[in-house]
C-alpha cells in the first residue's frame, strides 16, 4: 500500500480534488475532518490542550475555538506546541484507518505538510495550486470573511512557490486549465510508478 499526500494553501482547492479521487474508487482521509473530531474526543489529546492552554480551552466539551485562536494566534511557540500536540494524533489515526483499507493507494488531505516535515511520512506528494485572487473568493464565500481576514489566513502557510519545490506532482486549480484531466493524469502516473 502506499501513501500519497494531498495538500495545498487554504482555498486552493485540495476538497475538491480529494472528492474526485474518492470517486475514482480511492480511499481518502481527511485529516482537518479528523483533527475536529479527536479535539473533542481523544481524552488523553483533551487533557494535554488543557495543561498547555488552561481549562479555558474547553467549554461545554467542546474546543473554545475563541480563546484557543486567541492564545496562539500572535504566540508561534504555543502554536507550535499545539501543533506538536494534534498532529501526532491524527497521524496515528490515520495510521489506524490505512490498516482496514484494502486498496493499493490510500490519500490523505493534509494542509500543512511542507511546512511541519511531515510530507516525509508519504510516498508521494500532490500539491494543489491556485492563483491568489481565486483563492481570497474561495475562502471569503466558504467562511464568510473579508478579504483581509482571508489574507491573513493564506499569510500562516508557506507560498506555492515554496512547496512546489518539494511536491512530487502538481495540480493547477486555476479554473483555466481542466481540472478532471489533471487528476487523471496525476492518478495514472502514480499508479504505474508505485503500483505493479
Amino acid at each position: 500500500m502506499k501513501k500519497i499526500v494531498v495538500t495545498g494553501g487554504i482555498g486552493s482547492g485540495k476538497s475538491t480534488v480529494c472528492k474526485v479521487i474518492s470517486q475514482l474508487g480511492f480511499p481518502v482521509f481527511y485529516s482537518d475532518d479528523e483533527a475536529k473530531n479527536i479535539i473533542t474526543t481523544d481524552k488523553d489529546l483533551i487533557n494535554q490542550i488543557q495543561n498547555l492552554l488552561g481549562e479555558e480551552a474547553y467549554c461545554n466539551n467542546q474546543l473554545n475555538k475563541t480563546y484557543v485562536a486567541n492564545k496562539i494566534f500572535n504566540n508561534l511557540l504555543l502554536k507550535e506546541k499545539m501543533n506538536g500536540l494534534v498532529h501526532p494524533a491524527v497521524r496515528k489515526q490515520f495510521e489506524k484507518w490505512c490498516d482496514k483499507q484494502n486498496s493499493t493507494l490510500v490519500f490523505n488531505e493534509a494542509a500543512i505538510v511542507f511546512e511541519t516535515g511531515a510530507y516525509k511520512n508519504f510516498d508521494a506528494s500532490i500539491l494543489i495550486v491556485s492563483p491568489e485572487n481565486i483563492r481570497i473568493k474561495r475562502i471569503v464565500a466558504r467562511d464568510h470573511c473579508s478579504e483581509i481576514e482571508a489574507k491573513l489566513k493564506m499569510a500562516n502557510q508557506w507560498s506555492d512557490e515554496k512547496k512546489m519545490n518539494l511536491a512530487d506532482f502538481i495540480i493547477h486549480n486555476d479554473e483555466k486549465k481542466p481540472l478532471l484531466d489533471q487528476i487523471f493524469k496525476v492518478i495514472n502516473k502514480i499508479e504505474n510508478a508505485y503500483t505493479d
